[in-house]
């Protein structure tokens, strides 16, 4: 159950992350209105927010988290970007994820 609950937690903190840097881009680089800029600080603050969640070290948990943060961001490549997955990006976000799984699921002796 604590491996479900962490990813299922690594999985929102990146979408958050990916919301809070995709709304500027959307002011930025497409025109769109800069009150974009509102939600995404609070799409940010919140991703900061759920990165404090895990009871563990801050350095394993911003290290596993890179690798769901991947996954989620080639998944969002897809839905929003349009852009269908390559079998490489598929392949690299399976490593990162397995990474992920490493980091934070191995056995620790205190």
């Amino acid at each position: 159950m604590y491996e479900l609950k962490t990813i299922c937690l690594f999985i929102v903190t990146a979408l958050a992350e990916i919301v809070g840097c995709y709304l500027p881009y959307l002011w930025l680089n497409q025109n769109k209105s800069s009150w974009l800029l509102v939600p995404a600080a609070v799409s940010l603050a919140l991703f900061a927010w759920l990165l404090t969640l895990h009871p563990t070290a801050a350095g394993r948990v911003y290290a596993a988290y890179g690798g769901v943060y991947i996954c989620v961001a080639i998944f969002w490549l897809w839905a929003v970007d349009g852009v269908k997955p390559t079998t490489w990006d598929l392949v690299g976000a399976g490593v990162a994820v397995l990474g992920m799984a490493i980091i934070m699921f191995s056995p620790r002796h205190l």
